[in-house]
């Protein structure tokens, strides 16, 4: 990685034409390089685990009415879905047709 001698800022590959060059942000930009590897990493997003089905038979039980199939019985767990000053998202499972359907109260 190479930073600008003007204001240290990273120096980023541009193409002009058949050359590349290193580019600033404030208009520097330096001798045409041969061996520019352009590389990023990216983090994956993060994903809600899906519980197996043994480990919803643990969970505790509620009076909500599943909306696939009207029985007024489900399992439910929580997480934390959004910001942290924001509610938390609480998930449910219905006990007789296994649906799943989320409120965000």
């Amino acid at each position: 990685m190479l930073f600008c001698p003007k204001c240290g800022s990273i120096l980023t590959p541009k193409e002009e034409g058949k050359k590349t060059v290193l580019m600033c942000s404030c208009g520097y930009s330096s001798v045409e390089k041969e061996d520019i590897l352009i590389q990023e990493n990216l983090k994956g997003a993060k994903k809600i685990e899906i519980l197996e089905e043994k480990e919803v038979e643990t969970l505790p039980k509620t009076k909500e009415e599943c909306p696939k199939c009207g029985h007024r019985e489900a399992f439910y767990w929580s997480v934390q879905t959004r910001a942290g000053d924001e509610g938390e998202t609480k998930f449910y499972q219905c006990v007789k047709c296994k649906h799943r359907w989320r409120d965000y109260n």
